[in-house]
């Protein structure tokens, strides 16, 4: 590239903002199994890849000029702001759609989380608040803040490669943990399994799902 990319180099700022979505990421997801460090390792690899280009060194710009012709006429180390060639205004749109969708996607997930802890303290089975709508809301609200801020607002060739590895990994993971929560709980959770989708709430329960968080 024949000129400096703007919104590069800030290494400092970089390791800053992977050090706290690490803490995030360790202190809610608690892995504890394999299966649940590996998906917790993958995650940990997005937000190094993610915020490394965000902050550090775009890596993706480069390749994409180096080895696939992208076009060098504007550059910037937002690829939907070099992709469709508007500027500091692509780069902005994506953000602000990005940053909703992380933080509502956060604010899912912490819910799920509260909603599972007291069902846990309780003994029970979680079946109310968010969980009356989706069997896995933690998850759903994990893929939808990382959706926001590796796809929408700062794609990057490894955000975009391990989001739906990610995905993969964790709807694995729901399974196995299904089987462990049979074993507990028996019939009444085949029959709430039975009555309540997976991952994704149905058609008309999204305003819902989302108001809920």
């Amino acid at each position: 590239m024949e000129r400096g990319i703007e919104h590069s180099g800030a290494w400092a700022i970089a390791l800053i903002v992977i050090v706290i979505a690490s803490w995030f990421l360790y202190r809610y997801l608690a892995p504890k199994t394999w299966r649940e460090w590996a998906g917790a390792g993958l995650i940990q690899a997005f937000i190094i890849a993610l915020y490394a280009e965000m902050y550090g060194f775009p890596l993706t710009i480069y390749l994409l000029v180096r080895f696939f012709g992208l076009d060098r006429s504007y550059l910037n180390s937002n690829l939907w702001s070099t992709l469709v060639g508007i500027g500091e205004t692509g780069m902005m749109i994506s953000m602000i759609v990005g940053y909703v969708l992380l933080f509502t996607g956060f604010g899912i997930f912490l819910q799920g989380w509260r909603e599972l802890y007291r069902a846990h303290k309780e003994n029970r089975l979680a079946t109310g608040g968010l969980y009356s709508l989706v069997r896995h809301p933690q998850y759903t609200g994990l893929f939808i803040a990382l959706f926001g801020e590796g796809i929408v607002h700062w794609p990057t060739l490894f955000s975009i490669g391990l989001f739906p590895l990610i995905v993969l990994v964790y709807v694995r993971l729901a399974r196995k943990e299904e089987k462990k929560v049979i074993e507990q709980f028996g019939e009444e959770y085949i029959e709430y399994r039975r009555n309540v989708p997976g991952f994704l709430p149905l058609k008309g329960n999204w305003k819902q799902f989302l108001g809920n968080s």
